[in-house]
């Protein structure tokens, strides 16, 4: 078999694969299956409640990933997973590898809990903060969005969101991570966005042209285990988001806007985020807002050293605006 072959037999699995994980989503949400994902520290409580160390459900097995064995899903539901290559079988110890979200009428795949990969793609309470807001703007901006990006777009669920409601645009999803893009493929025949394009990107350094809508919910937290889901970078985990401060002073069209979904540990009263975000767009042109969406998130990390010296998490949006 010549290498051009190998590589076709390797693009057709994956494709065969992408459809089983498309077709398992699909079946769920039409059985009713609905999950609301929750903080990892809230997950891990429930889990460990007396009666929760094995699934009884769907949801346990897709929602609260507890492992399962034989007669707990439905032979087409096994079938699939095996399909997709998301079953983790050890004796009569099985587990999913995925789970699965709801948000805005939609199922989203994402990475099973926990989730400790390098490659974790992660779906939670900042996800559904950040899509609401990117939800917000698109549905009260004056002019219509033709051309979008979704940075580090994860399962695609910022991207996915935008489509919904601006159907003529044009959404490119851009990530780094191929596990990220792969979901982020599966997410968007489930959702039925053919606007929506996942693309491989750092940043916007490998796609082309501007744009009327940047959205972004970046890795923000100070993580010691240098996680690239998690660790935003640099000494109060900031880095990215400023990075995507830069790209999008570069690349907003006029009229165009970014919608930074990020979070900050505040010290002493102070935002460290704001401040450097405010350096950052000094002489942009850009029309910038900030606020704070929820005041005290993530308490269990201001234990460890990474945050000893914050009083709370803060998580915030920031818009900026070029004038047009």
């Amino acid at each position: 078999m010549t290498m051009t072959d190998t590589t076709a037999a390797v693009a057709t699995r994956d494709v065969a694969a992408d459809n089983a994980l498309r077709q398992l989503g699909t079946l769920l949400k039409d059985s009713g299956y609905t999950f609301t994902t929750v903080t990892p520290a809230t997950h891990q409580r429930v889990n460990d409640r007396p009666g929760n160390a094995r699934a009884r459900s769907a949801r346990d097995v897709f929602g609260w990933s507890r492992p399962f064995g034989p007669g707990v899903l439905p032979a087409e539901l096994v079938e699939l997973m095996d399909a997709a290559g998301v079953l983790d079988r050890d004796g009569d110890m099985w587990r999913s590898l995925v789970r699965f979200s709801s948000y805005d009428g939609e199922l989203f795949v994402h990475s099973a809990f926990p989730t400790a990969a390098a490659d974790s793609v992660f779906f939670g309470p900042d996800t559904y903060r950040m899509a609401d807001a990117a939800a917000a703007h698109v549905e009260t901006r004056e002019r219509p969005v033709r051309r979008a990006v979704d940075i580090g777009c994860g399962t695609g669920a910022g991207a996915i969101t935008v489509a919904k409601r601006a159907p003529e645009a044009e959404v490119l999803a851009v990530d780094i991570n191929d596990a990220a893009l792969r979901f982020a493929r599966v997410n968007t025949g489930l959702a039925g966005t053919p606007g929506v394009r996942p693309c491989r990107s750092d940043l916007l350094n490998d796609v082309d042209g501007d744009f009327d809508l940047i959205i972004s919910n970046p890795p923000f937290m100070i993580d010691p285990a240098g996680r690239a889901y998690r660790d935003g970078g640099g000494e109060h985990g900031h880095d990215l988001s400023l990075a995507i401060i830069d790209a999008a002073a570069k690349r907003l069209g006029p009229g165009g806007s970014l919608v930074l979904f990020s979070g900050t540990g505040i010290v002493d009263g102070r935002d460290p985020f704001r401040a450097a975000a405010a350096e950052r767009l000094t002489g942009t042109g850009l029309e910038w807002f900030y606020r704070e969406v929820d005041p005290d998130v993530y308490g269990e990390e201001l234990d460890g050293p990474a945050y000893a010296h914050a009083e709370r998490i803060a998580v915030v949006v920031l818009t900026a605006v070029r004038p047009g």
